[in-house]
């Protein structure tokens, strides 16, 4: 061993002194230093062979699992979306594909101009032929050329069109904001001109007649819950007539639904359950069944609530006197509220929109220009109004906007009570989510075709035509899709590979918070949830984008209807009924309990024979819960990633971190991490 030198230096206030010791042993250090053996080298490396072998042997197996589990379920999924979308399903799919194999590509092109050390903002015009070295850098060097002269001038062009929908779309939001304080200052309200305790309770011929629709199919986690809501509504009963309207397919659901009804008749309750054999027009089709009812022309008003809607029992009395003394007022709209806001993160982030959307949107255009869309349930409609809009019509998937729409064509006026609530339910998974998204976006298309030349030829003033037409559908339902994606889904991760037409920062980042701080202060319990609510809303544009597209242009999948899935969550007030109704019922339960066992397997058994003989049929069984994949989400996953990579060689900074989160984003949505799974 050669010899070694250890170098001491101690510090004193007033010198120094420097020791320094020599030679390979030493009395300093009086351990002997143990050199390796050759042998024991060779185990040292063939344990970290064997270290490095075994990680990459269960590498491969976890990847081998997982490959083989995505593409299981990506069969299930594209099964799913041929039974659902048979036409015209892959169109944005294989450009989301195409999209992403150049960006790949070119990404792989960028990595190695990199690490070549060529300069990736060259001139051009200075490069003279011998200075380019193989097929490589030539090929390089030409997409360059094409890059410059073609592709930046039309993504420039693009990404400036879009800049200012962004920006005419932010600030009719932030009027809407502006609108929304200073109703909060100023504290204004719809006030009714008759006060709800005026009704003689005695005097039930000053009531007026009021029926109460329940549409419902399929319903049977939730039946039995918006029922007993209706019917312990404070009102009259010889003035309320409850119509429960069933369009359910399995005949087990249907004798549920009928013996719900018929135990609340024999309590007294004015109920009627219909049924209609042949389902056409889905909920359209199904409320207009019912208004076509002889009884119907003894009411005055109807009250809708859809089957996971339970409201108060003091709901008419704050929405029925804003009807007195106002006979242009043709909708009485009250709030939702939601019973499973807090269940995950999908229902948090749906709870932040669908706030913003009542307490803004819906407050203020009812406030100040007296009219907003329908939201087809928790409302109260003048029947003379819908008889002379026309009636439900089957043309849309919205047939609740399409009736606000025409109602306000002929001059109904509407009023939104943002104080009244009616408990209802979220989704609580993405595939049902987005389904009902699919719907709500698509639908609103198909009407602006249907209404435009309507609501031209009207007799509406000038301010009003123009507020249905640029701010109520342009503005609000298809530029938003329309920006949202192309902006943040496709021009931002183009620009990363066309530095040419990069876009500011803050266009990606200080607009887009600010307008997400607004869109949250409705719900400020919500505010953790900020970056997130922001990065889903980006996640979401894909669906609203297509359904958009598809209600613009007719496609297959723009008259699809499917009843949102329910789960049977109960609000605040039913579950207090339940324990109280169960502290009354102790004593009932003590003696029950002393039965044994084997009595109550008798009693289980004999009724689930009886509930199969009673109904031949019956709905599937419940699957195994499992995760879906979507393949838009997770192509446009792997391409922000991709955008992200390039965007960490160019040391964007910003960029870099929006485009990764957005891509993670896409990627959890993508393999439905998000919200529970369907069954």
């Amino acid at each position: 061993m050669a010899p070694s030198s250890v170098v001491l230096t101690i510090e004193k206030p007033s010198n120094f002194s420097l020791v320094e010791i020599t030679g390979s042993k030493t009395s300093v250090f009086p351990e002997k230093e143990k050199a390796a053996s050759p042998k024991q080298f060779t185990w040292v490396l063939l344990l970290k062979v064997h270290r490095a072998l075994a990680c990459l042997s269960w590498l491969a197996a976890g990847a081998w699992t997982v490959f083989i589990a995505a593409k299981k379920r990506l069969a299930f999924s594209e099964i799913k979306e041929e039974e659902e979308e048979p036409r015209n399903r892959g169109r944005l799919y294989r450009f989301i594909r195409a999209f992403l194999f150049i960006s790949m590509v070119a990404l792989f092109m960028e990595v190695i101009a990199h690490f070549k050390n060529w300069n990736l903002n060259l001139n051009l015009n200075l490069i003279q032929p011998l200075e380019v070295q193989g097929l490589l850098q030539w090929s390089y060097l030409a997409w360059l050329s094409f890059r410059v002269d073609y592709i930046a001038p039309l993504v420039i062009m693009l990404s400036k069109f879009c800049i200012v929908l962004f920006l005419i779309q932010s600030i009719d939001r932030l009027f809407l904001c502006v609108g929304c304080f200073w109703i909060k200052h100023k504290k204004l309200k719809p006030q009714p001109q008759v006060v709800a305790d005026s009704y003689d309770i005695e005097d039930s011929p000053s009531f007026p007649m009021v029926l109460v629709q329940i549409p419902m199919c399929n319903e049977k986690e939730v039946y039995a819950q918006s029922i007993s809501a209706a019917c312990q509504l404070d009102w009259p009963r010889e003035r309320l007539l409850i119509q429960v309207l069933d369009d359910s397919d399995y005949e087990n659901v249907r004798i549920l639904i009928k013996d719900e009804v018929s135990s609340w008749k024999q309590k007294g309750v004015s109920i009627i359950y219909r049924h209609r054999f042949v389902r056409t027009g889905y909920k359209a089709g199904n409320l207009k069944s019912a208004m076509a009812c002889d009884y119907v022309k003894d009411y005055e008003f109807v009250a809708i609530f859809d089957a996971d809607f339970q409201p108060n029992p003091d709901f008419l009395k704050q929405t029925i006197p804003h009807f007195k003394g106002n006979p242009q007022l043709g909708l009485v709209q009250a709030r939702w509220s939601f019973v499973n806001k807090d269940e995950n993160l999908l229902t948090r982030l749906q709870n932040v929109n669908l706030c913003f959307h009542f307490e803004v949107e819906q407050q203020v255009n009812g406030l100040f220009l007296e009219f907003f869309g329908f939201n087809g349930t928790g409302g109260v409609w003048r029947i003379k109004a819908l008889e002379e809009s026309g009636g439900w019509l089957e043309r849309t998937t919205v047939e609740d906007m399409d009736i606000a729409v025409r109602a306000h064509l002929h001059g109904w006026k509407f009023i939104f009570l943002n104080d009244v609530k009616v408990p209802c339910e979220l989704p609580e998974s993405y595939e049902a989510y987005k389904k009902q998204q699919h719907r709500w976006h698509s639908g609103p298309m198909q009407l602006f075709r249907l209404c435009l030349p309507a609501i031209i030829k009207s007799k509406i003033g000038i301010w009003k035509k123009a507020n249905l037409i640029f701010l109520f559908f342009l503005l609000r339902k298809l530029i938003l899709p329309f920006y949202s994606f192309t902006l943040f889904c496709i021009i931002l991760p183009l620009t990363m590979f066309i530095p040419e037409a990069q876009l500011p920062v803050w266009v990606i980042c200080y607009i887009p918070i600010f307008m997400s701080l607004l869109n949250i202060l409705p719900a400020p319990k919500s505010f953790p949830f900020l970056v997130p609510y922001l990065l889903f809303e980006n996640t979401m544009s894909v669906t609203k984008f297509n359904a958009m597209v598809s209600g613009l242009f007719q496609l297959g999948s723009a008259y699809e209807w499917v009843v949102t899935k329910k789960t049977g969550r109960s609000s605040e007030s039913d579950l207090l009924a339940m324990a109280e109704k169960e502290s009354k019922s102790s004593n009932q339960e003590k003696i029950q309990r002393r039965l044994s066992e084997s009595s109550f397997e008798m009693l289980s058994k004999v009724k689930e024979q009886k509930e199969e003989k009673a109904s031949p049929e019956s709905p599937p069984p419940l699957k195994k819960k499992r995760n879906m994949l979507y393949r838009k989400e997770l192509a446009l996953a792997f391409l922000l990633l991709t955008a992200s990579a390039r965007s960490l060689l160019s040391a964007h900074g910003v960029h870099f971190y929006f485009l990764l989160f957005q891509g993670l984003s896409f990627l959890v949505v993508g393999l439905d991490l998000i919200g529970e799974q369907m069954s």
